[in-house]
């Protein structure tokens, strides 16, 4: 398992050199630059600023530079946030989209599985059409729209929750409700599909024919090899959900690392496009390397390679 860490700490180094330079060489292709938006300024303050900047020099030489900085963990400066690094912006924002993320992500295990799990088991049932109905409702709902009606019952009609900012838990109630909807009904969905499956197998019905109750032969025996599909998403579900949804941050105005996103990319600013996405790269190596040790936890016979 530590082999395992090691070997994909080793990895990471070349894949995030590779997402930082891809990323450098696609927000400069993109036409505009960080300051084209800037009408009001003369030629002179643009060309003055871009100096300070280091944009006027050739983009090899500003990739050098840029790849000089990052391996002193330096991530740039923000051209629209005046006197703040990216460092700075992340490490205000990440921990905020971190909580929401995990909200999120813990709703979404703790209502989606067991829902899913409950579907499988009565398939056919009242309460199978009923739990792959909420499902159904929570994937096809876009975000906004279940902010919306959350923000309509619980902040203005019923008047017992705050609808924005980020400053108490009464807080990310309602934004995590609304973020772990969709990833509910996906795992919901998913859970029971898994189960379906391996209900039919034959090692289940040996366990049951050896005299185990149902229920330890669901639990010992249909869970745990049921679940393998579920945390196979997991890491690449966490990472989005941790680096924070726009959506979301947007509807209660909280301030976290998906909104600072795309206004980044709205205003080319190009340090901060890069920051985040590089974020978001450790996350899903991290994640995804948590899940190769949970695969290894669930059924001890796989061999995971790094």
């Amino acid at each position: 398992m530590l082999l395992l860490v090691f070997k994909r700490a080793l990895s990471a180094i070349p894949v995030l050199w590779i997402v930082a330079s891809l990323t450098f060489l696609m927000v400069r292709i993109v036409p505009g630059g960080p300051f084209d938006l800037d009408k009001a300024l003369p030629p002179e303050v643009v060309a003055n600023i871009k100096a300070k900047y280091q944009l006027d020099k050739p983009v090899l030489e500003q990739y050098g530079i840029y790849m000089a900085r990052l391996c002193r963990g330096d991530l740039g400066v923000s051209y629209k946030y005046a006197n703040r690094t990216v460092n700075d912006i992340l490490a205000d924002a990440f921990p905020v989209s971190m909580q929401l993320g995990l909200l999120g992500l813990s709703l979404s295990i703790l209502v989606g599985v067991p829902l899913g799990t409950a579907a499988a088991l009565k398939r056919g049932s009242y309460l199978d059409g009923i739990c792959m109905l909420i499902a159904g409702l929570g994937v096809s709902i876009p975000g906004f729209v279940v902010g919306a009606l959350l923000i309509f019952v619980f902040g203005i009609w019923l008047k017992i929750l705050p609808v924005a900012l980020w400053e108490s838990w009464r807080h990310m109630i309602l934004p995590a409700l609304t973020l772990s909807a969709s990833p509910t009904a996906y795992l919901a969905r998913l859970t029971r599909a898994s189960v379906l499956d391996v209900l039919d197998r034959d090692y289940v019905r040996t366990a049951r024919s050896k005299g185990l109750s149902y229920w330890q032969t669901i639990t010992a025996h249909v869970l745990r090899n049921a679940l393998i599909p579920v945390v196979t998403v997991l890491g690449p579900l966490t990472a989005i959900l941790v680096t924070g949804s726009f959506v979301v941050e947007y509807i209660y105005a909280i301030p976290g690392m998906g909104r600072f996103f795309i206004t980044a990319v709205s205003n080319r600013d190009y340090d901060l496009i890069i920051g985040t996405t590089l974020v978001f790269g450790v996350l899903l190596i991290i994640t995804n390397t948590i899940v190769d040790i949970a695969y290894m936890l669930l059924d001890p016979r796989m061999k995971v390679e790094g």
